[in-house]
């Protein structure tokens, strides 16, 4: 009987031993495969942002149709240019009074172009037409992309934003974690439900992620 017990003990010992060690190991193995995705995802949220600026700056607004974004890589080009201030006579100035005036003026000359897949990507076409992909093993999703404009005083000032559900980049991990994941207000991790970057809400083109994950 004496045996029976201690043998009891013994099982009841072990039991508490690995659900405390489990309790420890698992947040740890979580929180190492979480950090490793989030910063594949945070990646491709950079290069998305990088494509759409350079959208906006030669086509003049965001653009919510990935295809019609690529297109686009395919194709544009920056312009390479060149200021420099010169000085000119004012003509209407000396037709009026007669006098010589001289009017600063800033020229800006264009060099040449360069192919906005070759200045972001390095002519990596892969890179970008894959980077709308949730890069996570075993999940086949995509990025959300969205793109508008909001108004400012007078001004309709164009947005865009990019994001993915944790729950989506964290699949098959624990689920209770995952919904603590989405919970987290901590200046050292992604808050809330998304990782994402841009805002549909106010003119704002960072992500949501700490600097672990490099600029925003």
């Amino acid at each position: 009987m004496r045996l029976a017990i201690q043998l009891l003990l013994w099982v009841v010992i072990i039991g508490l031993a690995y659900l405390t060690f489990n309790a420890v190991y698992e947040p740890i193995q979580f929180n190492k495969i979480k950090e490793k995705r989030y910063a594949k995802v945070v990646e491709n949220l950079k290069d998305i942002r990088n494509a759409e600026l350079a959208h906006k700056e030669i086509v003049g607004s965001f653009q919510d149709d990935f295809d019609k974004l690529v297109g686009f890589l395919d194709t544009a080009e920056f312009a390479i240019t060149q200021r420099r201030d010169t000085t000119v006579l004012d003509e209407e100035y000396k037709k009026q009074y007669g006098v010589d005036e001289y009017i600063e003026k800033v020229i800006i000359d264009t060099l040449g172009f360069v192919p906005v897949k070759d200045s972001l990507f390095k002519g990596n076409k892969e890179r970008y037409t894959n980077m709308i992909n949730v890069p996570v093993d075993d999940v086949d999703a995509k990025f959300e992309l969205d793109a508008g404009t909001i108004t400012k005083g007078n001004s309709e000032i164009a947005v865009f934003r990019a994001r993915v559900a944790k729950s989506v980049v964290l699949q098959g991990l624990d689920k209770d974690l995952i919904l603590q994941q989405n919970q987290v207000q901590s200046v050292d991790d992604i808050n809330g439900r998304y990782i994402n970057v841009g805002s549909l809400e106010e003119v704002n083109t960072k992500g949501n992620w700490p600097t672990q994950y490099g600029d925003e």
